[in-house]
């Protein structure tokens, strides 16, 4: 039970903040003063927090949009991967 409420705090936590998280348990696991087995939490909790940012940028990535000109000159978006065609 504590698990799914790390989880769900880990859920509430802006980009911003994981990204910090992420950056310490890696500035941690540098020095290399930390015993074997708190080594291998911070490098679960550390994959665990890349997969949660990973998360947040693809669906962030889904919400980019580009606006051109369109034929009549107004304004038209167009999907993200669209840009790409361009």
């Amino acid at each position: 039970m504590a698990v799914n409420k790390k989880k769900e705090a880990e859920d509430n936590r802006s980009f911003e903040e994981l990204m910090a998280r992420l950056e310490e348990i890696v500035r941690m696991l540098e020095r290399g003063n930390a015993p074997l087995e708190e080594s291998l939490a911070l490098f679960e909790e550390g994959t665990a927090l890349i997969r949660r940012c990973s998360g947040l940028l693809d669906h962030a990535e889904q919400k980019v949009v580009m606006l051109r000109k369109g034929e009549d000159g107004s304004p038209e978006e167009l999907d993200f991967p669209a840009m790409e065609e361009i």
